[in-house]
């Protein structure tokens, strides 16, 4: 995977605006790039602790898809295994973070991290296991390296 410059946020309403927009599915598909992905992840984990996301992220994900017009198949749409592994991503990374910064800086920090990185499941799956039907349909435990907890 190439190296890239992740988009930083600016203000705490951008991510705001992510979460709720993704809740609401108000949000373009332009919308929904990697860095909204972990922007509205960290802002549903940190500020709305009165959604499950262990239980509700897939529906979440899955119905923002099709209000969009996208597909859930096996090979394109929610991918359960990665999406485990970026919300344990962002869960290790608010349990080292300075929780009293603006919601935008953590969102930053957490992209410009190792676990912020669009490659970073990979540190912990192999591709062919990572890319699979399988893993896409339903969590899959990794292959090269345990998820941090």
């Amino acid at each position: 995977m190439t190296d890239y410059e992740p988009r930083l946020f600016s203000t705490d309403a951008e991510i705001e605006r992510l979460g709720e927009g993704l809740l609401a599915r108000s949000l373009e598909r332009a919308d929904w790039t990697h860095e909204a992905h972990l922007g509205a992840t960290t802002y549903l984990e940190f500020r709305r602790p009165d959604i499950d996301l262990d239980k509700e992220l897939p529906g979440i994900i899955r119905r923002f898809n099709e209000s969009v017009g996208g597909v859930n198949s096996d090979t394109e749409g929610y991918h359960e295994t990665i999406t485990r592994a970026f919300l344990a991503g962002v869960r290790r990374f608010l349990t080292e973070a300075d929780l009293k910064d603006p919601l935008h800086n953590l969102v930053n920090e957490l992209l410009l991290s190792p676990m912020g990185r669009r490659d970073w499941p990979l540190r912990f799956y192999s591709r062919p296991l990572l890319f699979s039907v399988e893993a896409r349909r339903s969590f899959i435990s990794p292959d090269l390296a345990a998820l941090p907890s």
